[in-house]
């Protein structure tokens, strides 16, 4: 019997106490002014006890609760630093950790799966979980090979518990909202709920982490941990040591965010040029960093390591020519050619007219980092861009109501909005531009492309 709550009215009542918990709590910050606080000082202590409620909620349930934490953890580098701040911490512990699955059930779960001698399977085996995620938990383990193992065990029951939760938290996207000013939870919600067949599906995971790995062997600057063994709802993978990413942002030095941020954005764009695949899960808890065994200090050796394959977008020629095109177009100032572009991919319906200068006008702010040769990715950047979307009044407000997001962009453009949101919190300098040119088809004029730039700069 799993530990995981699954009946659908028992976790309806603990999603519920979100929405009943804001409330009380406004009702709480009342009383305390009347009762002589400041204005200030209450409401410091009703976001600190919001964010502890956030945790406790979405941790106990994992499922989609918890994914949709984690996909909003990234986000928090938009909000206003008076409202950011308690939220921080606890969003970060949603990256990393949750109330684990016990002992018990994990041994029930490899019994199952992997037969009823699967401790012959290993040398050693931990039975604490290292890390605890939306479907499942990894432990850390010895292969029988002598391979140091992570085996992932997916929650019995996770895929009704994964349905049940997103559909009661659509309810709740409302009041969910103010989070990330300017933008609308549900679409994200609707997302993660249609993905949750693939995310389930321990085999479609291994055969991406397999590409992956097999692309990036070797590679100096990403590591993939090989699959060692797979089976439904378990999963084997090499064990990779390394700093988390989620500590580079919290005590990085300015040369390790650098670092970071620039493979950060180097694995966004080369792995679909590489392996045809998009990584779609990009919170921090999916990443490590691994510096050089011979000299840690120097943080020029430092790789990434990338974890959690559950989610990926299938891009066989890579990403979409019309993306470099379309920030190629915008760079040069050729509003026509921009807007021309923009109809025919379906981003603007063919019911709707706008003016091309105010679309260009409306996509510069936003791709300032493909424009310096070195930008600083900062939380006041990424704070102006969502005040200017989320300003009723502002004419980027007003045109972007009017613009459509083709379904075939939807993950693409969660992933790069959540990348951006990941650069913006490790307060990375990057060269974006370098990347772009090297990975993005379209980007470069085709008399400038250069067949072979990419495997060079790889």
């Amino acid at each position: 019997m799993s530990d995981l709550p699954r009946k659908a009215v028992t976790r309806t009542v603990k999603l519920a106490t979100l929405p009943l918990g804001f409330a009380g709590r406004a009702t709480w910050g009342l009383g305390k002014r009347i009762g002589g606080k400041s204005a200030e000082l209450v409401a410091r202590e009703l976001q600190q006890r919001t964010a502890d409620q956030l945790f406790r909620v979405l941790g106990e349930l994992k499922g989609g609760a918890m994914k949709l934490g984690q996909a909003l953890s990234v986000f928090e580098s938009a909000l206003p630093e008076e409202i950011a701040a308690p939220y921080r911490a606890a969003l970060t512990k949603l990256q990393e950790a949750a109330p684990p699955m016990p002992a018990r059930t994990v041994h029930s779960v490899l019994e199952e799966r992997l037969g009823e001698h699967w401790r012959e399977l290993f040398l050693e085996f931990e039975d604490k979980p290292s890390a605890a995620a939306s479907i499942g938990q990894v432990h850390r383990a010895v292969w029988h090979d002598g391979r140091e193992v992570a085996v992932k065990v997916q929650y019995p029951g996770a895929g009704e518990a994964l349905l049940s939760d997103l559909a009661q938290l659509s309810r709740f996207a409302r009041l969910l909202g103010p989070l990330v000013p300017g933008m609308d939870i549900k679409p994200l919600i609707v997302e993660l709920r249609d993905r949750v067949a693939e995310e389930l599906d321990y085999g479609l995971e291994a055969e991406s982490q397999r590409e992956h790995a097999e692309e990036f062997l070797d590679d100096p600057d990403v590591v993939v941990p090989g699959v060692v063994h797979q089976s439904d709802q378990v999963l084997v993978t090499e064990w990779i040591d390394g700093i988390p990413l989620a500590e580079i942002i919290a005590d990085g030095t300015p040369e390790q965010r650098d670092r970071a941020g620039q493979l950060l954005a180097r694995f966004l764009f080369s792995g679909p040029a590489r392996t045809g695949l998009l990584h779609a899960d990009p919170h921090p808890g999916n990443f490590r960093l691994l510096p050089a065994a011979d000299d840690q200090e120097d943080v020029r050796g430092w790789r990434l390591g990338v974890l959690d394959f559950g989610t990926v977008d299938r891009l066989p020629g890579g990403l979409p020519e019309t993306i470099g095109a379309s920030l190629r177009m915008t760079l040069e100032g050729d509003a026509e050619g921009v807007y021309e572009l923009l109809r025919e991919e379906g981003f603007v319906k063919e019911t709707i007219d706008l003016d091309p200068d105010a679309v260009l006008e409306y996509l510069l702010p936003i791709i300032e980092p493909a424009e310096a040769d070195a930008f600083t990715f900062s939380r006041e950047w990424i704070r102006g861009q969502a005040a200017r979307f989320a300003d009723m009044r502002s004419p980027a407000h007003q045109l972007g109501k009017q613009l459509n997001l083709p379904p075939s962009y939807l993950l693409i453009h969660r992933v790069t909005l959540s990348t951006i949101g990941v650069l913006c919190q490790l307060n990375a300098t990057v060269r974006m531009r370098d990347e772009l040119e090297s990975w993005l088809p379209g980007f470069l004029p085709e008399d400038d492309a250069d067949p072979v730039a990419a495997e060079a700069h790889a």
